[in-house]
């Protein structure tokens, strides 16, 4: 073979384009950003699905973290363990998650920023709530596709009942695209969803009288409307939040200021050196001391005011110059059929519930499936004991059981599967108790079936069970909400 022939020249451009465009799909569809359906990106699909392979569910004992990720990383995850691990600790985080979907025991991190514990210290297991995205995995409700050396199955999104999308939110950036969608009160995401499925043509100013706006699992305070109400209709917005701050005045005619909430993914840590730099350069007067007195029981941060200092002036100052006040920007990008789109709060609400009639629909399939399978190898039963001697006798005068099967199949009109469920029928079957348990179970499954195959053919059954499941997904996991607002607007008017 020449030189020639084993040589391809390409233009150095065309090399570069092609490559980078494999990369970036690479990123944006396997890796930064979240399924519509499920809300969540591989690595956290991956983290969820194992735990459940590995029984690591509620009520179980907790498991190492260290095996879950091991298990991760060898059976559907070929990248480092520190990524995985990091997955996993913020699933566990309840200043991260809303609604956490790990149940982390030993040191998961703080909100001051501190690492979590390695992960041969750490245990976990799922949370109740995590249940309700793996529910029915196993009944052919979503697509499987090979691992990544094709020795295992995946499922490709979970069949989830929770709207985690939009309930827990995410952020993720990939290549020339980020996402960034805050987590919601799962109360008023239930009620938005059955309000939807049952008024097809509602807006999404119908929806927000059900949804009130973003609900922060560090609470705090969210300053006027505008901003989330854009991000609802436009896919992007800005919103402005405030900690929540009390003033408490002390003896001397002297005053302080106490915080106890403050806003999402600050680090409050780095956020007290902050006002302590800031006081110590004198760029706020009228500080005098900053304490963290924050406990197992909450986060409560004092600073002390000096006795001539206006307390408004430092409050102001304190937003102005510090992440007591922030900004959330919001940017509602995620997967449709594998293509990233911006979406806005009804189109979110909408894919889920195509979803939820998808799942519905092939769960229904599946339990039809093998429904009729077990009516059919019922049925061979029934024959075999409306016909018990005359088989018996069929039997044994036959010299082994396949010619026993074969004269079965021949004399009765049974097919391979019947005949062999007769061969191995107990005899404790032949007492009348148990006959008459056969023939209840037959017409038990036989009008389960006619139930099933209803629900199929009739849509609004299906909205109805839609509305059903959500409303009672509300009554177990449904919390106030967390995050205020206030009228005033992030300019101060």
């Amino acid at each position: 073979m020449t030189t020639s022939e084993t040589i391809r020249p390409i233009r150095l451009v065309d090399e570069m384009r092609s490559s980078y465009l494999d990369y970036a799909m690479s990123v944006i569809v396997a890796r930064a950003l979240p399924d519509v359906r499920d809300g969540l990106k591989p690595v956290h699909r991956r983290i969820l699905y194992s735990m459940d392979e590995l029984t690591m569910r509620p009520g179980t004992p907790y498991k190492k973290s260290a095996r879950l990720v091991g298990e991760v990383l060898g059976k559907y995850h070929p990248h480092g363990d520190g990524p995985v691990y990091d997955a996993m600790v913020r699933l566990a985080q309840d200043f991260s998650m809303r609604y956490p979907l790990i149940d982390g025991q030993g040191n998961f991190g703080s909100v001051d920023n501190d690492p979590p514990a390695a992960m041969r210290y750490t245990e976990a297991r799922l949370s109740p709530i995590a249940m309700e995205m793996l529910g029915n995995i196993d009944q052919d409700t979503v697509n499987f596709a090979p691992n990544f050396d094709g020795s295992l199955q995946e499922p490709t999104v979970l069949p989830t009942r929770l709207p985690n999308l939009i309930v827990n939110g995410t952020s993720g950036i990939a290549v020339g695209m980020t996402t960034s969608i805050p987590p919601h009160n799962l109360a008023e995401v239930c009620d938005a969803i059955v309000h939807l499925v049952d008024n097809p043509a509602a807006d999404i100013e119908d929806l927000m009288t059900f949804i009130k706006g973003p609900d922060f699992p560090t609470s705090a305070i969210i300053l006027g409307q505008d901003g989330f109400r854009e991000a609802y209709h436009t896919g992007h917005g800005r919103v402005v939040v405030r900690s929540k701050m009390e003033v408490e005045e002390v003896r001397g005619n002297r005053f302080r200021l106490v915080i106890t909430e403050i806003p999402f993914q600050v680090n409050k840590a780095a956020l007290v050196e902050k006002i302590a730099t800031l006081a110590k350069e004198r760029k706020i007067e009228g500080i005098s001391d900053i304490r963290d007195e924050s406990d197992r029981n909450g986060l409560t941060v004092v600073i002390e005011l000096a006795r001539n200092a206006q307390v408004q002036v430092v409050r102001n100052n304190l937003w102005k110059h510090t992440a007591l006040q922030s900004s959330f920007y919001i940017n509602m990008l995620a997967l449709v059929d594998g293509q990233p789109q911006v979406l806005n709060l009804r189109q979110i609400l909408q894919h889920y519930i195509d979803f939820r009639v998808v799942v519905i629909r092939r769960r229904t399939a599946f339990e039809i499936r093998r429904a009729q399978a077990r009516v059919h190898l019922l049925e061979g039963l029934r024959t075999a004991l409306n016909h018990l001697d005359p088989i018996i006798q069929l039997i044994r005068n036959s010299d082994d059981t396949d010619i026993a099967r074969t004269e079965l199949m021949q004399t009765y009109s049974l097919d391979d599967v019947q005949a062999q469920a007769i061969l191995e029928m107990q005899l404790r079957r032949l007492a009348a108790l148990e006959r008459q348990r056969i023939e209840d179970e037959y017409q038990d499954l036989t009008q389960k079936i006619a139930d099933w195959q209803s629900l199929l053919d009739n849509s609004s059954k299906i909205s109805a069970l839609i509305v059903e499941e959500t409303t009672t997904l509300k009554e177990k996991y449904g919390s106030a909400r967390r995050t205020d607002f206030s009228s005033e607007s992030p300019d101060g008017s």
